[in-house]
């Protein structure tokens, strides 16, 4: 069934009224007046609605049945990743959005070579949103996650650390692995945290578990910066019975 996202002003009670992209969208797929849409809200909540209208410039819709996302998890998964080069963190927010992350979170490290300035910034967070949402239309999700930037490696640990499950992972640590710290308890809520292409300093490794996160490894690979968090991602979906 065709997606669309509409902002949480739009979500009227009966009546739905699309313009811009969404309607431009619409007409691309030649939506007539009878068929079904699931229109989202992107914070969890969406209608399924009937096209009465689609005109040049807008899309007017029915409200049948309002309801909760089918297909958020219910466990809420953060991924903390430093600044990497290029246009790294572009793919892992389209894909951690894929696989159901609540949250991406940027921050800086000591090793990153990638540190945008503000004004850079604020065109990137644009750009990331729109990849988010964008990759939440396509893979069929009720909620658009979040990306946020952060302005320093402590803030970062100090946002991720009130997690239940609050998670470092370092390609040094040799006992603790990922399934270890999973089957240690339940939980509701877990943050990802993963360096850059460099890794992390052994210093902001003994300043996480100053903060209360967890060291553990992914294996006995070293993964790219890319990789790692998309990996633990996935991890985590299947522990907790998402996959």
């Amino acid at each position: 069934m065709t997606r669309f996202f509409a902002t949480p002003e739009e979500m009227q009670p009966d009546f739905l009224v699309l313009t811009g992209e969404n309607a431009q969208h619409a007409k691309v797929l030649r939506l007539k007046a009878g068929e079904e849409v699931l229109i989202c809200d992107g914070e969890g909540r969406e209608c399924l609605c009937a096209v009465s209208d689609v005109s040049d410039g807008q899309i007017s819709l029915v409200v049948k049945k309002r309801q909760e996302s089918q297909t958020e998890a219910a466990v809420r998964v953060s991924v903390y990743m430093a600044f990497p080069k290029s246009d790294k963190l572009e793919h892992v927010i389209q894909k951690a959005t894929e696989l159901g992350a609540y949250e991406i979170v940027a921050f800086p490290s000591s090793r990153c070579v990638s540190r945008p300035d503000e004004k850079s910034l604020k065109k990137k967070l644009e750009r990331w949103q729109k990849i988010a949402a964008s990759a939440s239309e396509q893979s069929g999700r009720g909620r658009v996650p979040e990306v946020l930037v952060l302005p320093s490696y402590k803030a970062a640990l100090d946002r991720a650390a009130k997690a239940d499950k609050a998670l470092l992972f370092y390609e040094n640590e040799q006992s603790t692995t990922l399934r270890m710290v999973l089957q240690s308890g339940a939980y509701q809520t877990v943050s990802l945290l993963t360096g850059p292409e460099g890794g992390l300093e052994p210093a902001e490794v003994s300043q996480a578990e100053a903060a209360g996160l967890q060291v553990c490894t992914l294996g006995k690979r070293i993964l790219r910066c890319e990789t790692a968090p998309l990996c633990a991602l996935s991890a985590v979906m299947y522990d907790s019975g998402e996959f």
